[in-house]
């Protein structure tokens, strides 16, 4: 057989380039970066900072939006201006030093307010993966969340004024079939193993095995062996309290060679089946959020505009309660072990085959509700995926920003009961909408020109805020002339710090791995403490 061609030259060099995050979201997740097409909103230093964390990873294009010319605070905050591009269109600028840091992204810059575009042109933003928008007045956030809310495109609204950054994200509905949890459980299924794992692990005989092959085994066919041994004086029980699972950790130091002097002999195998004991032997079920998740209105009546992910939920249904038997598809892989290369490969193949017969189940059954509903054809390859990950399905319902910002009584309450927690970081967001508010009435930043005359002005706007929320107003004025200290002016090492969570943010977004913020992120740089509030 003819061995394989050698990567092309290019290939090779892109893996280096990405090594570090194709550990991370692999080749199909790269991918789907690099088809990704962002959108900027004022190519602020915050703006700058979130698209230079997309641009090296590979984002496939970005288009800056901004119709203002560069200024001396512009030069004076923004890493990505220079002081010859003072007096010229700031995006443009922007948007060729920000080209340079990867030339595989594409670049387009729109001299254009978004108020314009949204007037002439609405369906502009329509080919976007994501919206990110930076500065941007109170007027412009209503009409632009609102029309992203109905075009069904994620917005991202984002600020950075002094020591204060905020993240808000607008998503009518994000699905996330890889979240890569922190604790990977096992899927093993040692209650209930499948006809191949069943022959391979009765085919092991511990009892007439040297030492040499004995410390070789994997621990998976110990655990199996101490539960049978368990369950003939349990009556074929499955192991679940404290004391029991002590039962089982004692047959598996039964299971140790003895040597001459009657000791047993230490077998790393055996030690890691001991503490595997309270992992592997969690019975095999059916997580509530996943049931949840397959017999929603959203998997039960499905449409032809219905989304891939939800197809796949109604199949899985379908897969539960036929092939399954109440059960999940088999993950198809096992966890690092202590094993001879000839009990691993065929161990790890077992569970591989297992996974790749359920897969193809799956996939017959999609393939049925694809036909049923004339929709898009779903790929072998993308079953196969959430086969592999469906025990982790995630949903994220969100809320639009326009409604946020009407301050219904639901907001109004969540608002009230933040701030009346101890150390409260919800104050910073209550002083970001207030200075939202001073600028659509006074046409400039709180303390921008006169910062002692402007604290009384902003008083009144963060008055009038908590009022609306039926809030008693703040005891002291610190944060008000903390604000009005600012002046509006961003600091750069803020705006870097937020941009780089904001970009991570996106990727997740447009990659559809990891699990977002839901759905604002606040952020006090002079503590340096973030917090999550879900409105």
């Amino acid at each position: 057989m003819a061995s394989p061609s050698p990567k092309s030259p290019e290939q090779s060099e892109k893996n280096k380039q990405y090594d570090r995050q194709l550990r991370l979201w692999g080749d199909h997740g790269q991918a789907t970066l690099e088809n990704g097409h962002v959108c900027l909103i004022n190519a602020t230093a915050l703006g700058t900072e979130t698209l230079k964390s997309m641009v090296l990873p590979g984002v496939g294009a970005i288009t800056i939006v901004d119709d203002n010319n560069v200024s001396d605070e512009d030069i004076g905050s923004n890493f990505f201006l220079e002081i010859t591009s003072k007096g010229l269109n700031r995006g443009s600028e922007a948007l060729r030093l920000i080209l340079e840091l990867n030339p595989a992204v594409q670049g387009h810059a729109v001299q254009e307010p978004p108020d314009q575009i949204l007037q002439e042109n609405p369906d502009f933003f329509k080919s976007f993966n994501v919206v990110i928008a930076t500065a941007l007045n109170e007027k412009t956030i209503l009409s632009l969340s609102q029309h992203l809310w109905d075009i069904n495109v994620p917005f991202m609204l984002c600020r950075s004024v002094g020591f204060l950054g905020s993240l808000r994200i607008q998503m009518k509905e994000h699905t996330v079939i890889e979240i890569h949890p922190d604790n990977d459980q096992p899927d093993l299924r040692l209650d209930v193993p499948f006809p191949a794992l069943v022959e391979y692990l009765d085919g092991v005989d511990l009892e007439s095995a040297e030492l040499k092959d004995h410390a070789h085994i994997p621990w998976i066919v110990f655990l199996y062996k101490a539960v049978q041994k368990w369950q003939t004086s349990y009556q074929n029980m499955w192991p679940m309290s404290r004391k029991e699972k002590n039962d089982i950790r004692n047959i598996l130091h039964e299971f140790m060679k003895i040597d001459n002097c009657g000791v047993p002999i230490y077998q790393e195998n055996i030690e890691e089946a001991m503490k595997a004991v309270n992992t592997a032997l969690v019975p095999t079920f059916l997580p509530s959020r996943i049931q949840e998740l397959i017999y929603s209105s959203a998997a039960t009546n499905l449409t032809k505009e219905s989304s891939s992910f939800w197809i796949m939920c109604s199949a899985l249904r379908g897969f539960v309660e036929a092939e399954g038997k109440g059960r999940l598809p088999v993950k198809g892989t096992i966890p690092d072990l202590t094993a001879s290369t000839d009990h691993y490969v065929k161990l790890m193949n077992i569970y591989r085959s297992q996974a790749a017969m359920d897969a193809e189940i799956m996939y017959r059954k999609v393939q049925q509700i694809v036909t049923q509903l004339h929709c898009d054809s779903i790929s072998e390859a993308e079953v196969k995926l959430f086969c592999a990950h469906a025990h982790d399905l995630c949903v994220i319902k969100g809320s639009n920003i326009a409604t946020e910002y009407q301050l219904g009584s639901n907001v109004a309450s969540y608002i009230a009961r933040h701030l009346e927690e101890p150390d409260v970081m919800m104050v910073h967001y209550v002083m970001l909408r207030a200075a939202e508010m001073f600028i659509s009435e006074h046409c400039q930043s709180p303390g921008d020109w006169e910062p002692e005359a402007d604290i009384a002005k902003l008083k009144t706007c963060v008055t009038k805020f908590l009022s609306d929320i039926s809030c008693s107003p703040f005891p002291k004025d610190d944060h008000i002339h903390e604000m009005c200290r600012y002046g509006g002016a961003e600091i750069h090492t803020v705006s870097a710090f937020l941009g780089g969570c904001i970009g991570h943010e996106a990727i997740k977004i447009i990659t559809k791995q990891y699990k977002p913020v839901n759905n604002t992120l606040i952020y006090d740089g002079a503590s340096t403490n973030t917090a999550i509030f879900t409105f």
